[in-house]
């Protein structure tokens, strides 16, 4: 059994008791616990069950690479799946309970998956829910998802009741891992000058040092950490935070960083979480390296642990996994733990070293403690149910024949090490193999590098494969001197440390034990502990072809989901290149991702929750608008007027009011929230003739050019007004819910694609208020404000001018998206109120009417102006709506050309866009169907068009519509069939409209409205 040693325990305080619940039942620990800690000083061993054979699970290490040990954490608005008990700081309350069990964690229902293993070996799913076809539905398809995932989410009605933030950092060399390896590289960094950030995901600094013994400069591990805490500390520029995990490192330097604020302390005031955003101009990764398993026959059992999680339960917690505790091991890092359980006055009954020589000077140590070496033995399997009981011996190189049983609660098992590398690789850092210590290890010579092609992130200690103090050190001194030079700053001779430690024989890598098992041992060793791998399941990927790493990983899942290989990455490739006769290196590695644990939600999603998850942006115009009887909609962030009513008005009525007003005299539109991004750069031309299908680089300064934008897929995007401020400056104008996605868009090929293009690119959107000035009376107001002149002659249709207006200092585009008589004018945001105020009062003779949204579409509709997200559905080209005249013929490329000439782009059958008049004059639904003869092959009717949008026109005085339909610009004056919102196919006569297909362009088509 586990229990509380009467003493021990460097973090623990146990002048205090805290209580806390697993599973129901009241258990107790201590300050400085983990709840893994706890758990087995409270002798419970068994703490889940696996994912899909539902096997008992124990813990099986002492920090972030816990597999098995997954709880929930928490009651009600603060309940968290998917905690690791290893990491968990145990608090007074605590609540958890374990998962992946019914009805409960010693009776679970899902156990019966045990005896049917045989029946589900890696990859069934691809081949069992085939037949027949019916049940998937109602069968298979629900079944599968009760069972997957793990844990359970908390109630979708309950609110967290915890806060989180963002936290943005700028330094010169930021250090990843609070080892002795951390700590000497940010020494080694900060004394150089350059600004350092020491980061450790734990609570404690040292890392493994202080369990693993040996001497820094004559002196213990511990002693050597607290004193060079004590320096750094007394740096001025060198700041360290404790809880802050390294999630993962990205493209110039930019790291994610995941503090626990108050996880330990529930009731402290503050954040619960923290997501540092960090740039840093170089990295050093000391995260320090992960004991391997070993795979044998039950290597999953509850008691079943790493040999170095079993000696850090010891000596950080005083807590024993097991009185009577077998050794297996294939280096000599199992002696370790063996003298440290003999020291605490624990019973080994047998150290099994798989190698024939046996170990070194560790081994010595053991031997003249009395304790019991078997060189050349392994375990051919674990005796026990829902714990430890014994062991079967057998020859490390046999077929698993037992020579003995030995009793025992406990196995610890000593596989070697594998360096954290997993964020040395997420930028692109390469690995290479170690065949010494059976590892892969960053390759200095290809780092990932940063925008100037030179090294960004330098490895450190363990981590860059160095496992004995002394090197260890210099390894870490070095890292953190080179760190700081890359930012320019001259090194300085700092005295390193000299360590010592025990010399270790050599390691054995034995990835199958025994190596020649039988396969009903290989069928019950596991490799991936969380997604129940076994070592028979990547043999039978093998076997089956997939021959790929990537290809294994997905066949069976091995290193997958949070684990992400940090236990079963080498055992598995190792198995993987066995069976497929090749060498470890030419299988490689899976692709770490980050993060590299698990990040809550909460702090993915910081203060963005609630009223601001969305924040709401206003005009500088806001203010008035509420005053005056705003119907407000929403457009992406912003909120619009959708129509003012006055007293006695509904929308309807209000909006005929405001389109009537535009046509015959004048009319105001806030316009402030249509995007406006600056583009600017010798190579800024070639960049627009790249981004729109027409000619941007022709464009002379002071005119202005209707464009399109396209995706890759040649799909229409955006479109807008591009004016040329400057021989190298241009002005793009885009709808108001897409400013932040194109200057995305623009951001996302200039970094990821054309980097080497000299352009800048600003979204200038909230600083400018843009007023359109429209109607027949539009030039007269203006020309009364006085200033700059905007005659027809001085400032024609499609040109832009600066001046003053008034008074105020502005920038007049002269253009229209109402086709009549129109100005927009821009100035700066401070100034658009009083402009605002200037025109209604100027304006007063001719009753100037503010007019929302739903006249401006009103009013582009009846002029057949397009609106991107009502003709347009991510599906829709230029082609289809006509705008083949907004298509250059003179370059050889934009973003979208090629995927417009696929032959399905270029279909004749492609639906096209037309104008709808209803016979009746009513108004047709927006996204009617245009019916057409005859079923598909689902039996549903056939369709030849929809409607894309629809009004009533105040104008024309009935209902208008534009829509896309088969062979429309063919099939002028056709009427067609449209359904109604009530549409029953039973009875269409009574449910659907007829509409003539006429010329979108409802109202004045020669365009003398608009050139006056």
């Amino acid at each position: 059994m586990s229990l509380r040693l009467s003493t021990g325990g460097r973090f623990t305080d146990r002048s205090r008791e805290i209580r806390f619940s697993f599973d129901g039942t009241t258990l107790t620990g201590h300050p400085g616990d983990t709840l893994a800690s706890a758990l087995l000083a409270n002798d419970r061993l068994l703490v889940g069950r696996s994912f899909k054979y539902h096997r008992p699970r124990g813990i099986v290490a002492s920090g972030a690479e816990e597999p098995n040990a997954l709880v929930g954490l928490g009651q009600g608005p603060r309940f968290e799946p998917n905690q690791r008990a290893t990491t968990t700081e145990l608090f007074d309350g605590l609540v958890a309970e374990s998962q992946n069990r019914w009805p409960s964690l010693d009776r679970d229902i899902g156990a019966v998956n045990v005896a049917l293993s045989r029946f589900l070996p890696a990859g069934f799913y691809y081949k069992t829910f085939l037949w027949p076809r019916a049940f998937w539905k109602h069968v298979y398809e629900p079944v599968i998802r009760r069972a997957a995932g793990l844990g359970r989410a908390p109630h979708p009605e309950s609110r967290d009741a915890d806060s989180y933030e963002h936290f943005h950092v700028f330094t010169d060399v930021l250090v990843i891992g609070g080892g002795v390896a951390g700590l000497m590289a940010a020494k080694s960094a900060a004394a150089t000058g350059a600004e350092v950030l020491l980061i450790e995901q734990s609570p404690h600094w040292g890392g493994r040092a202080p369990v693993d013994g040996g001497t820094i400069e004559g002196e213990a591990p511990e002693a050597w950490i607290h004193h060079t805490l004590a320096e750094l500390d007394a740096l001025p520029n060198l700041r360290r935070v404790a809880r802050l995990m390294g999630a993962g490192v990205h493209d110039h330097g930019y790291v994610l960083g995941y503090e626990r604020l108050t996880d330990h302390a529930p009731g402290q005031p503050g954040p619960r979480h923290r997501l540092w955003r960090i740039r840093a101009r170089q990295i050093v990764t000391a995260t320090g390296a992960i004991e391997r398993p070993l795979s044998f026959a039950g290597n999953d059992l509850p008691g079943v642990m790493l040999a170095s999680a079993m000696r850090d339960y010891v000596v950080n917690y005083g807590v024993a996994p097991g009185q009577r505790t077998v050794i297996v091991t294939n280096n000599d890092d199992g002696y370790r733990t063996a003298l440290a359980l003999h020291r605490a006055g624990l019973d080994v009954p047998a150290i099994l070293d798989a190698r024939p020589m046996g170990g070194g000077a560790l081994a010595a140590e053991a031997r003249e403690a009395g304790l019991r070496i078997e060189p050349g033995r392994a375990v051919a399997k674990v005796l026990g149910g829902k714990r430890v009981t014994g062991v079967a011996t057998c020859l490390a190189e046999g077929t698993g024949a037992v020579l003995e049983e030995i009793a025992c609660d406990a196995v610890a098992m000593a596989g070697g090490w594998s360096p954290v590398v997993h964020l040395w690789s997420h930028c692109g850092g390469k690995l290479t193999w170690d065949a010494a210590g059976a590892f892969f290890r960053p390759d200095p010579a290809r780092p990932a590098t940063g925008a100037d092609g030179a090294a960004m992130v330098h490895a450190a200690g363990a981590a860059n494969g160095e496992l004995h103090l002394n090197t260890l050190l210099q390894d870490a001194a070095t890292a953190g001197k080179n760190a700081a030079a890359a930012c320019g700053f001259t090194t300085a001779d700092i005295s390193v440390p000299q360590g010592e430690d025990t010399p270790e024989a050599p390691l054995d890598p034995i990835w199958i034990m025994p190596r020649k098992a039988t396969p009903d041992l290989r069928m019950k060793a596991f490799l991936d502990y969380q997604n129940d791998v076994k070592l028979s399941d990547v043999q039978l990927a093998a076997r089956e072809g997939y021959e790929s790493v990537e290809h294994a990983k997905r066949y069976t899942t091995l290193g997958m989901a949070t684990d992400q290989g940090k236990l079963s990455n080498i055992n598995g490739l190792a198995v993987l290149s066995d069976t497929l006769g090749q060498a470890i290196p030419q299988v490689g590695t899976t692709t770490f991702r980050p993060p590299y644990t698990p990040i809550s939600m909460g702090a993915i999603a910081g203060e963005a929750r609630g009223e601001i998850f969305q924040p709401l942006r206003r005009t500088p115009l806001h203010s008035w608008h509420e005053a005056n009887g705003a119907d407000w909609e929403p457009v992406g962030q912003w909120r619009r007027p959708y129509c003012y009513r006055r007293t006695g008005e509904d929308r309807h009525a209000a909006v005929a009011r405001e389109v009537t007003a535009a046509r015959t005299s004048l009319g105001l539109l806030d316009a402030s929230t249509l995007g406006k991004i600056v583009v600017k750069g010798p190579d800024a031309g070639r960049f627009l003739d790249m981004l729109y299908t027409n000619m941007m680089s022709t464009l002379p300064v002071g005119k202005c050019r209707y464009g399109l934008m396209c995706s890759e897929n040649g799909f229409l995007i955006d479109d807008g007004v591009v004016a040329r401020l400057a021989e190298d400056t241009w002005l793009c104008h885009t709808t108001t819910g897409g400013a932040d996605r194109i200057h995305a868009h623009m951001e996302d090929w200039l970094q990821c694609e054309w980097w080497d293009w000299q352009v800048y690119t600003a979204n200038v959107t909230e600083e400018f208020a843009q007023i359109a000035v429209v109607g027949p009376k539009a030039r007269a107001l203006l020309e009364k404000l006085g200033g700059m002149d905007v005659s027809r002659e001085a400032l024609p249709f499609m040109t832009w001018a600066e001046g003053t207006l008034g008074g105020f200092p502005v920038r007049v585009f002269r253009i229209s998206f109402s086709g009549e008589l129109s100005y927009e004018v821009a100035l700066p945001a401070n100034l658009g109120r009083a402009f605002w105020d200037r025109l209604l009062k100027e304006g007063a003779q001719w009753q100037p009417t503010p007019y929302g949204t739903e006249a401006l579409h009103v009013l582009r509709a009846e002029k057949g102006f397009i609106m991107i997200g009502d003709e347009t559905d991510g599906t829709v080209i230029p082609q289809d709506l006509g705008l083949g005249w907004a298509i250059s013929k003179k370059k050889a490329d934009y973003l979208g050309k090629r995927a417009q000439e696929r032959s399905f782009m270029a279909s004749p059958e492609r639906w096209q866009l037309v104008g709808l008049e209803t016979l009746d004059g009513s108004v047709l639904p927006t996204g009617a169907l245009a019916l057409a003869p005859g079923k598909n092959a689902n039996g549903q009717r056939n369709t030849q068009g929809r409607v894309t949008s629809s009004y009533r026109s105040p104008t024309l005085g009935r209902g208008i519509a534009m829509g896309l339909v088969r062979h429309g610009p063919d099939r002028m004056g056709e009427e067609l069939v449209f359904t109604t919102e009530d549409y029953d196919a039973a009875d269409e006569a009574a449910t659907t409209v007829k509409a003539r297909i006429v010329s979108p362009v409802f109202y004045d088509p020669e365009g003398k409205k608009n050139d006056v």
